[in-house]
Parts: structure tokens; sequence; C-alpha cells
């Protein structure tokens, strides 16, 4: 519901707040008051077109600001939650206009565009009146209420799931009906390039390894002389360093007989004796192992040779050669067997689309079930509104592809291919007609002004339980009834209203008496300028002004006496 509103610098109005309570909520007030300039300001904060022309002369920018409570709104709050926008049971909308005609719009403080701005208005606000905002003239939603209406909300939700699935197979399917195509035409390629890859069988890590034993074979003669070189320093020799070494540490030893500052050196003397036998050792092995290979040297040149060769072919480096190794083995192998996977694929698609047909074919006969409700439901409210000889038709169709429409998901009946949608195989719309003798049309042709309102009106006197949109808001839906029908209309309005907070505009007192909240625009003027306002009426206020909508300006006691029977008060 919408708890509050507020207006600054908009059309006639210079500063206009206004607390708004459950229930109906009437509107009244003078021809050219600013009737019409409230509700436009609504219309802003759900989404409606703007230009600088709506903001009072001499100033910068209108601001219109709604309260509006969600904590019952799961749809309002999912979209919020989506767009990573503030939860609280309360949502603050607001737009702002400039003078040079740009528009903000804010939810919760925070700036949005002015898409998610209408998204948002459209799951708050109902505005009849103007066809931008009624949700019932928008086909798309007539299959919505038509299932909301039934109680078919579980096993939509159930189909859902099926077509889901079989959207998941047959994407599927026709992905590997795709590569089936592909590795037609580069089977043969990929066949040879496997040979060619195979042929030389690349290893991970090989042309390190490789690199290590051609370097090592090329210096052979370099390693083996320098190897012998060091052995003979280190031990070979005469005068060699072991041996030298040995000299030292027994004149170490002895030193430290005599003073014992020299056993610590004496130590590492044996450790230097130590390194240098292990050293001599490992050189003397070495040089005993360096291989003269010509015959291996060329070998490793060749196997480099035909390694740097698939490098170029296939990425640059050899785990790009094994990389795409496995990727057309893969595809080879795959193609191998696409007849069984693409049977196996077949199958699942198929049991997938029989779930589909199966759910789909039971949302059709519930729907033509809960259509036959609407319809009398909806031409029995038409007639208590006034509008005799009404037609209301809820016409469910099935629409039937050909095989040209491959892309398009279906479900077989019979030999026919019938289209799915989200919600099942129906295409629902709500057709109308308000005269005698004339065809039933769909809703969005049907009139304007008050006859449209009065058919929304009964629309949603039926649909009342199922639709969760929290406000409604009715203008001219008085226009061209009194009387019976004017009381008809009151009633439908009340009724309705202990399911939706409901805001109309009326000039009726058989309406505006039966409100549990009753405001009135009044039009002043100060010498210099025109300003709009609206206040909010107390108890005896209202029945003022609804004994002033039955006899006129001037309020006799006879008016005060009638128009508090009009309200139900003693």
């Amino acid at each position: 519901m919408i708890k509050s509103l507020f207006i600054k610098n908009y059309a006639l109005i210079e500063e206009l707040s206004a607390e708004f309570s459950n229930g109906l909520v009437i509107i009244t007030g003078e021809t050219g008051a600013g009737k019409s300039i409230i509700i436009g300001a609504m219309g802003l904060i759900i989404g409606d077109r703007s230009s600088a022309d709506v903001i009072r002369a001499g100033n910068d920018k209108a601001i219109v600001e709604g309260v509006f409570d969600i904590s019952g709104n799961k749809k309002v709050r999912q979209l919020l939650k989506e767009n990573e926008l503030e939860l609280a049971d309360e949502l603050i909308v607001r737009r702002e206009i400039s003078a040079k005609g740009q528009s903000r719009c804010f939810v919760n403080d925070t700036p949005i565009t002015i898409g998610l701005q209408k998204q948002v208005g459209e799951l708050l606000v109902d505005l009849h009146g103007q066809h931008e905002h009624q949700s019932l003239l928008r086909r798309e939603m007539h299959i919505e209420m038509l299932d909301d209406f039934g109680g078919l909300t579980g096993l939509v939700d159930e189909f859902q799931s099926s077509y889901r699935k079989l959207g998941d197979a047959s994407g599927q399917f026709e992905e590997m009906r795709a590569r089936e195509e592909r590795l037609k035409e580069k089977r043969e390629f990929y066949q040879f390039q496997l040979q060619e890859i195979d042929a030389v069988a690349p290893q991970t890590g090989e042309e390190e390894q490789l690199e290590s034993e051609l370097k090592i074979l090329e210096n052979a003669e370099m390693l083996y002389t320098s190897t012998g070189k060091i052995y003979e320093m280190l031990y070979g020799s005469e005068q060699s360093i072991h041996d030298l070494l040995v000299q030292v540490r027994n004149q170490l030893h002895d030193l430290a007989e005599i003073d014992k500052q020299f056993e610590s050196g004496a130590k590492e003397s044996e450790s230097a004796v130590a390194i240098i036998s292990e050293l001599a050792k490992v050189t003397q092995s070495y040089n005993a192992k360096v291989e003269f290979n010509p015959e291996g040297l060329e070998v490793i040149r060749q196997r480099l040779g035909r390694l740097a060769q698939l490098k170029r072919k296939y990425g640059g480096s050899l785990d790009s050669v094994i990389a795409h190794r496995e990727k057309i083995g893969q595809e080879v192998a795959l193609a191998e067997n696409f007849d069984e996977i693409i049977g196996k694929l077949s199958g699942e698609v198929e049991a997938a689309r029989k779930d589909c047909a199966a759910l789909a074919q039971r949302l059709t006969a519930k729907r033509h079930e809960t259509a036959k409700k609407i319809d009398k439901g909806i031409v029995s409210e038409l007639t208590k509104l006034g509008v005799q000889n009404g037609s209301f038709e809820t016409r469910i169709r099935q629409v039937e592809l050909d095989n040209s429409a491959a892309s398009v998901p279906f479900v077989q009946a019979g030999k026919k291919r019938i289209a799915l949608n989200p919600r099942g195989c129906d295409d629902v719309e709500f057709l109308i007609s308000t005269n005698l003798g004339e065809e039933v049309k769909p809703l969005v042709k049907v009139a304007s002004g008050g006859e449209v309102s009065r058919i929304m009106l009964a629309l949603k006197s039926i649909l009342a339980k199922s639709d969760r949109l929290p406000v409604l808001i009715f203008d001219e839906i008085d226009v061209g009834v009194s009387g019976r029908v004017a009381q008809a209309v009151g009633m439908s309005l009340k009724n309705l209203s202990s399911f939706h907070q409901v805001i109309a505009i009326t000039h009726l007192p058989q309406i505006a008496g039966l409100a549990d909240t009753h405001f009135v625009v009044l039009k002043s003027e100060d010498g210099k300028r025109t300003k709009t306002t609206m206040l909010r009426l107390l108890l005896e206020e209202r029945v003022e002004e609804v004994a002033k909508l039955m006899s006129g300006a001037e309020v006799t006691e006879a008016g005060m006496i009638g128009a508090k029977e009009l309200m139900g008060m003693k």
C-alpha cells in the first residue's frame, strides 16, 4: 500500500503532503481543482514520462515522492534484491524533474534508471484512466491472471521445471548435432594432425631434458679435459691441494698440542681435507663417465628439430602441442561415437517433451474450467456496474508450428507440433464487447474514459483475491453513471478494498459516502498565484462534503441528514 505522498513544485501544487490508510480512499473536489494533477504526480513515481512543463513556474525542479509498505510484496522485494537495492518493509520512491527536462529516479535514496522505476511501479500501483498502467490491458499478463485466479501457480511451477529440463536437453542435443556437422568437415584434417603428432609422440618435459643432454654432449671434450685437470690439481699431482692440506693439518695438530688456540683451526683443516677428497672423487668419477657420442648427439638434434616443427604448427610450445592433441583426440573419439551419444540425448529430449506435454495438457484443461468461471462472473459484474448487454471471453489458443520453426520449443499432439512457452502451450487473451450485437474485441481496443474504468473494476472485482497488486487507482470511474449503478460501483470499490488499497476520484455521493478515508482537493488564489492543495477530512467534514455532492455548494440540514444516511450513520 501507499502510506504517504509528497509533491513539491508540480504544476499548481506548491507543496502537498498526504498520509494514506488501508481500505477505500476517496478523492473529491470541484472540476478544475487539480485532482488530475495529483493523479499525474502519482504517475511520475511509477515511471510515467515527464517534461519540464510540469514544474511550477519560478522553480528549478519538481519533486514527487511516495512511501510504500512492501512487507508482503514478494515480487517487489525480489526485484530489489536482483538489482542489489536496499531491502526494508518501507520503500521510498522519488522522482525529480529539472527545469532542463532531466529526470532523476531514486529508490530508498539510491539512484536508479527510469526503466527500473517503471518495473517497480508496475508491481506497486495499477492506475486506471491512463492506459499505460492498466495491467489488464497488457495481454502478456492475462495468462498469469487466469492462473492466479484458478490457483494454478503450483502446477505452473511444476511445468516450468519440466520446461527448463526440456530446454537444457534440447540445447545439449542441438549443440551435439552442430558439433557433428563441424566434425564431419574437420574429421580428416584432425586425423591427419593426430597422425603427425603421434608420429613424434612428444612427452611433457621432454624438450628441457633433451636440451640438457645436447648441451652435455656438445661440450664433452671440454668437460673431460676440465674435470681431469681439476682432479690432478686436487689429488693426482705430487704437489696436489690434498697433500698440501694434509701437511697443514698435521702442523696445526702439533701446534694445538702446545697452544689450545689452534684446536679450532686443526678441526677446520680436517673438514677441508675431507671436502677436497670428496671433490676429487666426484671429478674423477665424472671424468671417467664423459661420453664422446657423435651419433647420439645427432639423434638428439634431430629429435629437437621434429619437436620444433610441431611447436611452430600447434601453438608455440610443447605443452600447447600436447593440449591440442588431447583436444582433437577427444573430438575424433566423439565423432566415432556420435550415433550412440546423439541417440541418448534424443531420448532425454523426448522424455522431457512428454513430461512437458502431460503438464501442459493439465494446465490447458484447468484453464478452460477457470475461464468459464471468469467469463460468467465478469458479465454479471458488468451488468451491476451499468454495462448492459456486455460479453466477455477468455480466449485460450494454441500455436501450431511447421517444421521450419525448429528452434521453437514444442510438444507433439498427434501429427501437430504445438508451440510451448514458459507457462505451457496456451496463448491467453481477454476479449470484451460492451454493446449488443458487437463481436468481442481485445481489451486494449475497448472504449476509453469511465467505461474502461468500470470494465477494469469488474475484472478486478472478479480477480481480486488472486491479483496481488497492492494499490489500485481509479480515475473517472463514475463518468456517465448515476443512481443504482453509482451505488453498485461504490459497493464494488468497497468490496475490492478488502483485498487492495483502492484510491478513487469521484463526483458521486454514492461512492464518496463509502470512503474509509476521504480527501478533498481545493484550488485557491492569493492575488498573485493559484495553487492546489489536498486536505484529509474529519468525520463531520466528510458528511458535509458528501452533502455538497448531493445538493450542491449550499448544504442544507436535509442534505446533511441524507449524507449521513448514505454513509450508514445514525
